[in-house]
């Protein structure tokens, strides 16, 4: 009888313990997954087009909820589906706003905008000696958005491919978590 006992105390120690760690783990999916879905993505940098910015194998936390409160700025940078195959993503920083023409020319960006003509100082993110090569002029609609990466040598972008379309944005690059030597908040330059 007394092993009856003990074991029955055995049996129902085991069921609490798994139903404790059950709870814990749909309390943890009930946070974890919102968050993950809805708030913030991870992304690991493949190849070389954002370079010297972002290295291949830096590990980014993508921010996916600011750009349903604030504008898209010139000079974030953002995660994407690419245009010719939703299933890819590619990393980019914005250059052309809605409404705007962007024009590259011997080696430089210019803007026009209601402001006026602005010619993109770079400096902050691109390399002293950086040039952006090839020629483009292109005038960008409603939604639209002009993409290059920062290896401008090396970028597939808006000058290979075209616009990038507002419902391909997934998120702005919020912070980089890996390498922990390079951890940092991303911030959007000035111009």
């Amino acid at each position: 009888m007394r092993y009856n006992q003990k074991s029955m105390k055995a049996v129902f120690s085991f069921f609490i313990f798994i139903w404790e760690v059950f709870k814990i783990v749909i309390i943890a999916l009930i946070i974890v997954v919102p968050i993950r879905y809805f708030l913030f993505q991870p992304f690991f940098v493949r190849g070389q087009s954002m370079e010297p910015s972002f290295q291949d194998g830096d590990y980014l936390i993508i921010d996916e909820l600011s750009y349903r409160f604030s504008d898209i700025k010139r000079g974030d940078v953002v995660v994407f589906k690419y245009p010719n195959n939703p299933s890819q993503r590619y990393i980019k920083r914005i250059i052309g706003l809605p409404g705007e023409l962007v024009e590259i020319n011997s080696g430089s960006v210019m803007v026009y905008s209601g402001d006026g003509k602005q010619v993109l100082d770079e400096r902050e993110y691109l390399s002293s000696n950086a040039k952006t090569p090839g020629q483009a002029k292109t005038s960008l609609d409603e939604n639209e958005y002009f993409v290059l990466g920062d290896n401008r040598g090396l970028s597939s972008d808006s000058r290979s491919w075209g616009t990038l379309n507002r419902e391909y944005i997934i998120g702005k690059v919020f912070i980089r978590a890996w390498p922990f030597t390079a951890l940092a908040k991303i911030e959007t330059p000035q111009y």
